[in-house]
């Protein structure tokens, strides 16, 4: 039986992660064994922070909220609960834009929550 050599199938997987770990500084960009090691650490810190990038935004959005909340004479949850009991279906992301660029829409909406919260 023939011989089968590999050359053709190995140089391609190592071009393949080669070309992942462009950009990566010294040997992680030129040696194969280090650079596969700093491609699989690379995907699982990319996998990893897609999730984590999620979690961030809503922080950030309900800071966002809170402080114009609090310039309304709301705390963030009383806020929210206002909202929810007046049945105002809104998202955290778009309140966040509201607080931002259009304060007197967002005094609006926690007129409605104060509102609610009283009655």
């Amino acid at each position: 039986m023939a011989r089968v050599k590999g050359g053709v199938v190995t140089r391609r997987r190592h071009k393949k992660v080669l070309k992942l770990a462009r950009g990566y500084r010294g040997s992680k960009h030129r040696l194969f064994r280090t650079a596969k090691q700093q491609v699989m650490k690379s995907l699982m810190y990319a996998y990893r922070d897609r999730r984590a990038r999620k979690r961030d935004f809503r922080r950030l959005w309900i800071q966002r909220i809170n402080a114009a909340a609090r310039m309304n004479g709301l705390s963030y949850n009383r806020f929210m609960h206002g909202l929810k009991l007046a049945g105002v279906d809104v998202n955290r992301k778009m309140l966040a834009d509201l607080a931002v660029t259009d304060s007197k829409a967002f005094a609006e909406l926690a007129s409605v929550a104060k509102s609610k919260l009283q009655a």
